[in-house]
């Protein structure tokens, strides 16, 4: 476990280079037959990834969640970016094919992931945020994820966003969690910018070919800074900073958030001209 301890926006005015990255950044998410997690102190938040390539691997406590089992107070949210697989959660198997979502509940005990074939493992991707009450756990599909497109060729910002874990698709207590798939051309997500006060994201992005980079954007409106992103690398975005990147191609990139609600536009818009 990977522990990032809160950094506020004063203190992120001084920070270089390698003090954002080592700060914000997570990378090495995918290790073979490894679990990996990050354990933010902003909400909470942990991000990780599970590739089991040659064996099952299952999810266990850690002493940093002074708990009996990993999701006695948590709630889960999970991706699959990497070859089919399946998760079985205490004793019951789910499929779970690539572009695939997964919801498990609070209290669950044994949760267990595999690849159905080593040669191309499952990447199952994951956020998981502290949470007060069992929502049902669920397989959510591509084909029933909720599809909303936004912006235009012409704004270089023609996008797909897909709804996994959201009230719009199924119940959770806290986490809300999608994928954005750009099209061919189209690089900004999103501008103008925004800020959640009310709430924090992790932005995990992935589908780029070893050139290419997204500069993830972050700071307070007036004071911006900038994180250069590869493949299957993250950023913790605290609700003080600006949500915004572009990438010198296309990319895709899933979110996921905690907070105060579940509300998907409760955001602060920022006008162009209030930032520096």
């Amino acid at each position: 476990m990977d522990i990032r301890e809160y950094v506020n926006s004063e203190y992120a005015k001084g920070l270089d280079t390698e003090g954002l990255r080592s700060n914000f950044l997570i990378g090495d998410l995918f290790l073979p037959d490894q679990i990996t997690m990050t354990y933010s102190h902003v909400d909470r938040m942990i991000a990780g990834g599970v590739t089991p390539a040659t064996k099952a691997l299952a999810l266990a406590a850690t002493k940093e969640l002074g708990t009996t089992y990993f999701l006695e107070r948590r709630e889960m949210g999970v991706i699959n970016i990497g070859g089919a697989g399946s998760i079985t959660v205490d004793g019951t198997k789910y499929a779970v094919g690539a572009r695939d979502g997964f919801y498990i509940s609070m209290g669950s005990k044994e949760v267990t992931f595999a690849s159905d074939d080593p040669a191309n493992p499952a990447k199952f991707y994951f956020n998981s945020a502290p949470a007060h009450r069992a929502c049902p756990t669920r397989l959510v599909t591509m084909a029933q994820a909720k599809h909303v497109e936004m912006g235009s060729a012409a704004d270089c910002n023609k996008r797909v966003i897909n709804q996994f874990i959201h009230p719009a698709v199924l119940e959770s207590c806290q986490l809300v969690m999608g994928m954005t798939v750009f099209s061919e051309g189209s690089v900004w997500n999103t501008m103008p910018a925004h800020t959640h006060e009310r709430r924090m994201e992790v932005y995990f992005y992935f589908d780029m070919p070893k050139d290419r980079v997204v500069f993830h954007l972050m700071g307070k409106p007036g004071e911006t800074r900038h994180i250069v992103v590869r493949n299957e690398q993250a950023v913790i975005s605290p609700s003080w900073s600006i949500h915004a990147g572009v990438g010198t191609g296309a990319y895709t990139f899933i979110w996921g958030m905690a907070g105060e609600n579940q509300t998907f536009t409760d955001m602060d818009n920022v006008p162009m001209d209030a930032l520096n």
